[in-house]
């Protein structure tokens, strides 16, 4: 399901973007690297951090550290990763697939400026074995997200 929300979301949204899937496991940054053949870097990995009340994502480059004080700092509270099951209920995919794209419920999403070093990222696209090509500048635009400096 959680694949076809994301191929809905690009076929409503921005049908230039194909999802590519991969035969291998991109679950990891490091083999969503090698699945997809570019510096690991350039995987586009979200986070799902529950801060305070609110249930935020954030899209980072996929080399950047999350800085715990800077985020602290912008959202007003210590950030708290999701667990296994409340990613999948919340998003709507699973845990290694998760991306802005095609979310089951709506949440304020935030890119680092880490991704602004690149022309092209990979962000997963709902599963462990797919994602997405494409600019930072136009992911942004399609989930209407905030670029923060997070990591």
């Amino acid at each position: 399901m959680s694949l076809e929300s994301v191929r809905a979301f690009f076929a409503e949204r921005a049908p230039e973007i194909t999802v590519i899937e991969s035969s291998k496991s991109s679950a990891t940054v490091a083999l969503a690297a090698e699945a997809y053949g570019v510096e690991p870097a350039r995987i586009a990995k979200t986070l799902s951090l529950r801060v305070g009340e609110q249930v935020i994502l954030i899209v980072a480059s996929g080399t950047s550290r999350m800085d715990n004080k800077k985020v602290k700092a912008r959202f007003g509270g210590k950030p708290k990763m999701l667990g296994l099951d409340e990613v999948a209920d919340i998003t709507g995919h699973e845990v290694g697939g998760v991306c802005p794209f095609g979310l089951k419920t709506p949440l304020p999403i935030y890119c680092d400026i880490s991704l602004k070093d690149f022309d092209e990222v990979v962000p997963a696209a709902g599963s462990i074995n797919s994602a997405v090509r494409i600019a930072p500048s136009l992911m942004a635009e399609l989930v209407a997200a905030e670029w923060v400096d997070v990591c």
